[in-house]
This record gives C-alpha cells, structure tokens and sequence, in this order.
C-alpha cells in the first residue's frame, strides 16, 4: 500500500499523480481514466468520489483526468478554464478545453497518442457504459478497457466512507402522486419494452420514483442507492448498517416503504443480490448505459441477464410537474422572493463593509427562516468584480473580496424545500458602473426578456429556443460558453434534464409542466460578470389553425435593478415586459414585507 507524503499542495498532488502511474507500471496499464462523477454518474458526486479533486485538485463541478506515463491532462469546460488554470498551477497536469470549436476529447486525446492496442484502466464503478462506448469507439475497438472498482483506495488512506444520512419519505400532499402509481406507471412502460425488469441507478429517478429524499449528497436530497423493479417486486439497495443503526426517521421510513412491499437490501451486496434476489422468470433487464456503470454491466452480463440498453424513462415523465409540484414550486419561489427580497435591502445598507462570504452567508440565514427549508440548492456564488466573470465562481470563506459601492455583485443561489426547488441569479448594482458595464448588463437583460416573452408552437425543442437569448449578444459579437438553462427537479436536483435551453441539438421538446431556467450572461475576465436568470414554467397559450401554443410563466418573484440599464438598448416591447414583471413582484411581495423594505421594493420597481 503507498502513502503520500505531505509538502506542499502543488508537491502532494503530483506525488499522487505518479503514485498513480506506479499502479500502471505493476500492473501493465497505458492509461487510466478518472472521471469527476460517481456510481451513480452524479453531476454533484459525494466526497467519497471527488477522485478528481483528491488528485489535482481541481475543484470544479465538472473535469475529467486522463493520465498516461508521460501526460497528465484534465478535461473541463469553458465555465471551469480560469479556476483550472489556478488550481493545477505547479502540479504538472495541463488543462484541455472543451466546449470550444477546437476541442479534443478524451478518447479521441488517446487515439491520437500512437498507442498499438492499449490498456486503460478506469474506475469502474464511476465509468459509465456509454462512456466506456466512445472510448472503444475512438480506438475502432482496438482498445482494452480494464474495470478497477474504487482504483485509488489503496492510496487515498483517509477517503471518506460512503455516505448514509437521514431519509424521509413524502406524502401524496406534497408530490401529488404515490410510488404505487408511479412503479405501476413504469410497469406498464415495462411491458410496453417487453422487459421483465429495469435497473435503476441516476440517485435523482430512483428518489423521485420512491417519493423519498435523504441528503447523502451535498445540495441534492438524494440517497445513495440503487434499484431494481421487476412486474411483481422492487428491490432498493441502500442499507448501509455497517455505518451504525439508522436514525429513527429513516428507520420509520423504512417500514412506511416495506408496508408497500419494496425490499430493502444492502447497498454493498447490490452485485451479488442481483444473482440472488430476483424471481426466476427474470430475463429481460431494461438499463440505461448514460447512467450504469461498466462494473454493473458486466455483473449484469455474468448473472446471465439479456441486457437491454436504451434511454430511462423516468426522466421525461418526471420534468413534466403535476399539478401538486407546481403549486409547491409556485410557493416555493414566493417564500424565495421574500428572503431575496430581504437579502437585497440589507445589502445595500452594507456596501463597503461586508465581502463576498458574509453576504452569502446573510442570504442563507433569510432562507433558513422559511418554514419547510431543507438547506440550499447549490453552493451559493457570491461573485464581486473580477470574481463574477468565472460563471462556477467558489467564494471563500477567508480574505473574499470586498463588496465595494461600485461596479457589479452577482450572486447565483436557491433554497431546497419540502415543497420545491429554487435557483435565482441576480446581478447588483452596487454604484457608479462604468458604460460597458451597463452596455455588457443590458444586453443580457434584452436576451433574457426575449426568451422570457417566447410563444412557441408544439413540438419545439431547447436548441430552437436558445437563439432568443443570445441573439442580442451575437448582434454585438459576445457571447457566453454555457447553457441558457436547465430543468429543476421539485425538491430535488436544482439541475435536471432531459429538456433544456443549449446550442447542441437535444430532441426533446418542452411540453406544459415543465419547470426550467433562463439564465444568459456574459463574462468578461479580470473586469465583471453578468447574468440574469429567473425560473420559467412551460403553460398552454392557445389552439389554432396553426397549431398548439406553448409560452413561458415567469415563477421568480424577485425584482431587477434597473439602474445600470441603457434604456436605449431595450425595445417597448422589453420595457413593457421588465415593468409588468417588476411591478407584479411589488404587488405580490409587499403585503409580507416589513413596511421599510416594501417601500424601498416600491422605489426599486418604478417604472423605466
């Protein structure tokens, strides 16, 4: 067993890096992948699987390594490309773009190196099966792919154990549909695929599925598990006893879920029970290869299961919000709106003595506030100057910048709550703006109102969409490198799919119940930051000889500043939209808040 010796960071994350490369010499590797997700192909993996971040150091939400032994590279987006450039400084791994026209992937980075057939090792319980397909791809199939479960524990001596936290199970009250309904849903689905059984493992479709939440992951109320349906049982694998007696509420939802016959069986055993646990007439097993992991395909294959791959089923029918969801989301965003609200008029009393930390700080304590939170959606970013020009900007919590009465704050946050999912960015005048900071803040305003005022026809998709938002940009020549918004789960993943609004061609229309972002921004490094973004509800708008009509119905209750605007720049039809919208916040918000900060709201959303 190695150990690694502690210098200095730069020093320790390229002694594991070769510690690394001496696992590939011992055993005859040419390569070895490590992905930043987990077993569950998680955007936000638990500690346990933060094997990117315990090897380079790279934090970000999103990076993969790839390292040979002569090369240590990570791959990351363009959200991430300042933040990496920082971070892998002086450990000897080089940053790879993607997301740019130039970019060259992983598999394709490999096939490039002049290997004959060579071996990569991959962790294979955090590798995906449609992953490990494109890597097989790129070598035209002259490549082995080795599976090594959990590759890096016997270097990572201190790694954290797998995570068990509290679960709680959610009444019909507040999800509007039983799990009884929703495995029959999937069982008729079953039949329809004539399949004898689907193997679940996205954490977010199996709580959604089972009306339960737990928090394993930060930010997501998810449970480390995995499931198994056949036409007459349900196995969910998440015991995790070896990690102490579950706390009463689990255990009592323990007993709610096996009084509806789903079994509970250890998360650990998952790969034998499935050789053991299963009726006899089970042949057919439904997965998902974007999801399952090479190391469950191949247990899969050796229980003798006719493995059938195709996409899930379960997150289509669950971005499309029931009746219920969407009054829980509407109050969700209007007790938001409050704290916001609250946040943003005790901020302008504290510019220039409160920095980046405090004020994220002051905004989680608002929310903390609201009956039914549950914590917040994401690890909030609070962004001043030269910090809100990386879009994935992490505050720190010691010597952050402080808020001075000039230039922009942007802070990107939201609340979880029994009742919903919030996600909200606003850009804040602090004082004087220089003219390309209002030029730079109205032109995202423009993108952002004109997909906010769509009316679209049946059947259109994210991709068509997206256009609305950059076009103002484009007509400028700015851009910006990430997506215009994302699908929000109801107290659940504040990212979810599979519809969303993004350059790349996605099939999936937006149909009514649908509940997603509109977030365009712009970033300029070293100078500030832009972003506006509100949730959206997709509803029905009219039938006609030309077809069915979908629009948008704003949820975010929370007002834009329009001081740094140039009023110029907008058309009527933008300034007619930003002022029923401010205005419909005044009069929805007001009567609930303290009578200073409802006139200061009334001052902040006078017309323009």
């Amino acid at each position: 067993m190695k150990t690694v010796k502690n210098h200095t960071m730069e020093n320790v994350f390229a002694q594991r890096v070769e510690a690394i490369r001496d696992l590939m010499r011992e055993n005859g590797w040419d390569a070895v992948i490590l992905t930043g997700s987990d077993p569950h192909a998680s955007e936000y993996p638990a500690r346990r699987w933060k094997q990117v971040e315990w090897v380079s150091g790279f934090t970000g939400e999103a990076g993969d390594l790839c390292i040979t032994l002569d090369h240590a590279g990570l791959w990351t987006d363009t959200r991430y490309f300042i933040q990496a450039v920082k971070q892998l400084a002086g450990t000897g791994i080089e940053l790879h773009k993607m997301r740019v026209p130039e970019q060259v992937p992983i598999p394709q980075w490999l096939a490039s190196r002049g290997f004959g057939e060579p071996v990569v090792a991959v962790d294979g319980l955090c590798q995906t099966v449609a992953a490990a397909e494109g890597l097989k791809a790129a070598f035209g199939g002259d490549v082995r792919v080795v599976s090594v479960p959990d590759m890096l524990s016997p270097l990572w001596a201190d790694r954290p154990a797998i995570p068990a936290t509290p679960i709680i199970t959610l009444g019909e009250d507040l999800t509007g549909e039983s799990r009884e309904s929703k495995i029959h849903w999937l069982r008729k689905w079953m039949m329809r695929q004539e399949v004898d059984a689907i193997f679940l493992t996205a954490l977010d479709e199996i709580v959604w599925l089972l009306n339960v939440r737990g928090s394993d992951v930060d930010y997501n109320p998810v449970v480390i598990s995995y499931l198994l349906v056949t036409m007459d049982q349900v196995y969910w694998f998440v015991r995790k006893d070896a990690l102490g007696e579950p706390d009463e509420e689990t255990l009592a939802s323990f007993d709610e879920l096996a009084a509806d016959e789903i079994t509970l069986c250890d998360y650990a055993e998952a790969t034998v029970a499935l050789s053991t646990f299963v009726d006899q007439d089970v042949d057919r097993v439904y997965v998902d290869p974007s999801t399952l992991n090479i190391h469950f395909r191949e247990c899969l294959e050796e229980c003798g299961y006719d493995v059938v791959e195709g996409l899930s089923p379960v997150p289509l029918r669950k971005s499309v919000k029931n009746r219920v969801e969407i009054d829980g989301m509407r109050e969700a965003h209007l007790e938001d709106g409050l704290a916001m609200e609250q946040f943003l008029y005790w901020l302008e009393g504290q510019v220039g003595q409160v920095d980046e930390w405090e004020a994220a700080c002051k905004l989680q304590s608002f929310r903390a506030k609201i009956p039914g939170y549950r914590g917040d959606s994401f690890e909030t970013i609070s962004a001043y100057g030269p910090g809100a020009a990386l879009p994935h900007y992490v505050t720190p919590c010691t010597g952050a910048p402080v808020l001075e009465p000039r230039g922009l704050y942007l802070v990107d946050s939201g609340g979880q709550y029994l009742f919903g999912t919030t996600d909200i960015t606003r850009t804040v005048p602090l004082g004087p703006c220089t003219a390309l900071e209002k030029e730079d803040y109205t032109l995202v305003m423009k993108g952002h109102i004109d997909l906010s005022m769509a009316v679209f026809p049946e059947g259109t998709c994210g991709c068509h969409l997206d256009i609305l938002a950059r076009n103002p940009l484009w007509q400028t020549k700015r851009n910006f490198g990430h997506g215009t918004g994302h699908g929000i789960g109801f107290f659940l993943n504040v990212h979810e799919g599979p519809q969303e609004f993004r350059q790349n061609f996605n099939a999936y229309p937006y149909v009514p119940g649908i509940i997603n972002t509109i977030e365009p921004g712009l970033y300029r490094e070293g100078m500030h930051g832009v972003r506006h973004e509100n949730v959206v509800l997709v509803r029905e708008d009219g039938t006609n000889d030309f077809g069915t009509w979908y629009s948008f119905e704003t949820l975010t209750l929370c007002h834009y500043d329009t001081s740094a605007l140039v009023r110029d720049l907008l058309t009527p039809d933008e300034i007619a939209w930003l002022n029923a919208y401010n205005e419909r916040v005044y009069r929805t918000l007001s009567p609930r808040l303290p009578s200073d900060i409802a006139a200061w709201l009334r001052e902040k959303t006078r017309p323009i």
